[in-house]
């Protein structure tokens, strides 16, 4: 992967300072802030403060994994492009100007078809999101973009008809209609509540490991 390097001169100074968009406060949670990089704005997802820490082996496990994503992705217009990686522990990638769906109080429906769209893309390669809710949605110039592949995965074509990956699929799917329902008021039909309905299998193991959680908890 080709290491990126700070440029300051297309983007002018102020957007060469790096501004802190979040700080990484739960287990494996990156620093993100805005910079410059090869001459345009971008966004860093660094992990460097686990540096010579045990934690380090799965935070470049995790940097790789979105690295590999994105370059697969690459081109596409639902989807950042990547930059680069600095030292194995820093992905830098495209910034994306415009608001996420979280912060919208209303988006149209031709967003959504364009979300759906560019979903169906995805799991058409075998690819699930697998982290697809209101922050991870940009609207830039009318277009969503999908962010933070870091949960993403890519199912080999001769798995992707097994239960995990249809269950994945059909998260995705439900947390779309989800966001369509909240800031448009439209309903899904029967026929498709029906398709993105958990199957049994899918409440016992939820059920199963909200048990475990209470019972670590209490030890």
């Amino acid at each position: 992967m080709n290491t990126f390097a700070p440029s300051s001169l297309p983007c002018g100074d102020a957007a060469a300072m790096p501004l802190l968009l979040k700080r990484g406060e739960r287990f494996l949670e990156p620093d993100v802030y805005r910079t410059c990089l090869d001459g345009q704005p971008a966004v860093v997802k660094d992990y460097t403060r686990y540096r010579g820490t045990p934690l380090s082996l799965l935070a470049r496990v995790l940097v790789r994994r979105e690295a590999r994503m994105l370059a697969r992705l690459q081109g596409w217009k639902h989807a950042p492009a990547l930059l680069g990686t600095l030292g194995g522990l820093a992905l830098g990638m495209e910034f994306i100007p415009g608001q996420t769906l979280s912060s919208a109080q209303a988006v149209g429906n031709e967003v959504f078809e364009q979300l759906q769209h560019a979903l169906d893309r995805l799991h058409a390669a075998g690819i699930t999101h697998n982290d697809l809710h209101g922050t991870n949605v940009v609207v830039s110039a009318g277009v969503p973009v999908l962010l933070d592949f870091t949960s993403a995965w890519r199912t080999p074509r001769w798995l992707r008809h097994n239960p995990i990956s249809r269950q994945l699929s059909r998260s995705d799917l439900k947390n779309l209609l989800k966001m369509r329902q909240r800031l448009t008021g439209e309903r899904p039909s029967e026929d498709i509540a029906a398709q993105v309905a958990d199957p049994g299998w899918v409440a016992v193991v939820r059920q199963g490991w909200k048990r475990f959680y209470r019972w670590a908890k209490q030890r």
